[in-house]
């Protein structure tokens, strides 16, 4: 059995599409927090069970009988390292015989603010003794994409990243990686720097939205202070304005990029490109 928590999740519901494709739908089992919001995978099939990262004596339950676990990262900034280490324990006490986890791109030497929690989450889990497969996946097209209307209403993307290249890749690719991990043999105790094959700076991102939508997109970089004020000023959370913001000062330093080529290696194609994220939000808008 293969089970999938934040399965009802953007990157959650990929994989389980991803695995559905590979295995039967008999032998997946959705870990979410609500099963009314996965109706439609127990409509195809998928086992649902309810487990809460808040709460621990959910966990063990949800994960019993379970050979290979993908634990998708919770969301939560400042929450994270304490729930995966109640998941860890309870796949330790269930008796998982494979944890997956998805990190981030160069946790551990990472100065941005995020990798911490991924750092110490690592470290848990190699603690654990369980065995692991380490998913270090790097930026998402989609954290770009999704949210253009801004950009395009004023003319301008905001960011403080100068100009330092981004890696990313979108998030059905780094699905796609999960549930090849899950579904073959040879990766136990592999650390795969997950990044997309054609690293872009932001004003290349803009330029690239500039262009498909027929419209003037400029990049302006802030000081990352000034950044993560402008976000807070848009009524983003505190914690996700500063690790937003932190999250560009690292792209500055080169920590979200990657030339490696694990991601493009274990789907067996290569990543998709900018130009194809924009044009399918654009589509969409």
């Amino acid at each position: 059995m293969i089970a999938v928590t934040g399965a009802t999740g953007h990157l959650g519901r990929l994989v389980i599409d991803q695995l559905l494709k590979k295995v039967p739908a008999g032998q997946l089992v959705a870990v979410v927090r609500n099963p009314e919001k996965a109706r439609e995978l127990a409509a195809r099939g998928v086992q649902v069970r309810r487990a809460d990262y808040d709460a621990p004596d959910t966990l063990a339950g949800a994960f019993q009988g379970i050979d290979k676990l993908l634990l998708i990262s919770a969301n939560e900034p400042g929450k994270r390292e304490r729930q995966h280490q109640a998941a860890i324990a309870a796949a330790k006490k269930a008796g998982v015989g494979l944890l997956v986890y998805t990190s981030l791109l160069h946790a551990d030497t990472s100065g941005i603010s995020l990798a911490g929690e991924h750092r110490a989450t690592e470290k848990a889990i190699r603690e654990a003794g369980i065995p692991f497969v380490i998913l270090r996946n790097g930026w998402y097209l989609e954290n770009y994409t999704e949210n253009l209307g801004p950009a395009l209403q004023h003319g301008v993307l905001l960011g403080a990243a100068k100009n330092g290249r981004i890696a990313a890749a979108a998030r059905a690719d780094f699905a796609a990686a999960a549930a090849a991990v899950l579904t073959a043999p040879g990766h136990e105790g592999k650390v795969y720097e997950l990044a997309g094959d054609l690293p872009f700076t932001m004003a290349e991102l803009a330029a690239e939205v500039a262009r498909r939508a027929g419209k003037p997109v400029a990049y302006s970089d802030l000081p990352a202070e000034k950044y993560e004020e402008t976000l807070r000023g848009f009524g983003l959370p505190g914690p996700v304005a500063e690790m937003l913001a932190s999250a560009d000062e690292g792209i500055a330093r080169g920590e979200l990029d990657d030339a490696c080529g694990d991601l493009r290696r274990l789907i067996g194609r290569p990543t998709a490109t900018l130009a194809q994220a924009v044009t399918a939000a654009l589509k969409r808008a």
